[in-house]
């Protein structure tokens, strides 16, 4: 994420990698959340880094949603990606949360993962960023 900071010249809002695991740590769903408020400028600084980041991992995200459409003849790729991603969010969020528990709930999660793929592939286009921001700010 630094080196995509640096590359997008955000050195002003982003001078160091632990500035960046800051903000990360300011998430409140993490498992120890620090309750300051980011300003408008590094959230926005934020979605820049996710747009860009998707960029490199459209191969991989594209490859993931395909595998959910084939999922009866080609299983492995979306098993992989749920397995891992429930496995990230039961390290670092508070799984007491009720939004962290409907993303392990089966029942919900499916439509999550499914829309947090898309919504990473879109932000991967030339126009990424602003729909990015859009998908954000309408939350």
């Amino acid at each position: 994420m630094f080196a995509i900071s640096n590359k997008l010249n955000l050195q002003h809002l982003f001078p160091s990698k632990v500035s960046i695991w800051k903000l990360r740590s300011k998430n409140p769903m993490r498992k120890s959340p620090s309750y300051n408020n980011i300003n408008a400028e590094q959230f926005d600084g934020l979605i820049k880094i996710t747009s860009e980041m998707s960029k490199y991992l459209y191969p991989y995200i594209r490859a993931i949603v395909s595998s959910k459409d084939n999922y009866i003849n080609k299983p492995e790729l979306w098993n992989d990606f749920q397995s891992r991603f429930i496995e990230l969010i039961e390290e670092r969020f508070n799984t007491e949360s009720i939004i962290v528990k409907n993303l392990l709930d089966s029942k919900f999660s499916q439509r999550y993962y499914k829309k947090i793929l898309l919504t990473l592939s879109l932000a991967s286009s030339a126009e990424g960023y602003n729909r990015l921001r859009f998908v954000l700010a309408n939350l």
